[in-house]
């Protein structure tokens, strides 16, 4: 009975650890794999101006998502035109079943408007850009249900004003509508409720 109760915690023990091993084995794959995704990703949006990708592990968060899957974010840094650093975030979602990636979210600055004396930056003080993607990508999951890459690019912003007295915001994204398909672009439009701020709608053209 004695060596009975003295080998049960032992066994717990080494039941934990091994599942703990294993947890650690899937978030290993998991960021590995997400992050072989974005870097396809960023050179596939970026052509020539992507040139060493690297991930700041630092940065990197990890955990299960509400379809059983493992969630991953993080950022990054590319080298761009004239060698200059070009920040970046990004998401995924990894099937420790499959070892497939979906929902790939990149997101940068990289394709700055060209200057000029009449160009104006929008004043996004009173939305939310963030929101607004948030909420494309989850149309674009709903409309592709098999969707593969997502890509905003943030230099495509406009914010222009809307009846009512709202704020629309749109932009440009790149969509992989199912695994191995081409990149498309899609053009996303995000209506906001006057001085709340508050998202009120998203369309998608595309």
């Amino acid at each position: 009975m004695n060596a009975f109760r003295l080998a049960l915690p032992l066994l717990l023990g080494a039941t934990w650890v091994g599942a703990a091993a294993q947890a650690d084995g899937h978030h290993d794959r998991a960021a590995q794999t997400c992050e072989s995704a974005v870097a396809d990703t960023v050179r596939n949006m970026r052509g020539r101006e992507a040139q060493d990708v690297q991930f700041v592990g630092s940065k990197r968060a990890i955990a299960p998502t509400a379809d059983a899957k493992i969630g991953v974010k993080g950022e990054g840094v590319y080298r761009g035109a004239a060698s200059r650093g070009v920040p970046f975030t990004y998401s995924c979602a990894f099937d420790a079943d499959t070892g497939a990636t979906s929902g790939v979210l990149f997101r940068d600055a990289a394709r700055e408007r060209a200057a000029s004396p009449a160009a104006v930056e929008p004043d996004l003080t009173h939305v939310s850009p963030e929101a607004c993607e948030a909420a494309t990508a989850e149309a674009l999951k709903q409309k592709y249900p098999r969707v593969g890459r997502i890509a905003f690019d943030v230099s495509t912003r406009k914010l222009l004003p809307a009846p009512n007295a709202q704020s629309r915001l749109e932009g440009q994204v790149a969509v992989e509508r199912a695994p191995g398909m081409a990149l498309v672009p899609i053009t996303y439009r995000c209506m906001f409720a006057p001085r709340t701020g508050a998202l009120v709608s998203t369309s998608l053209d595309g």
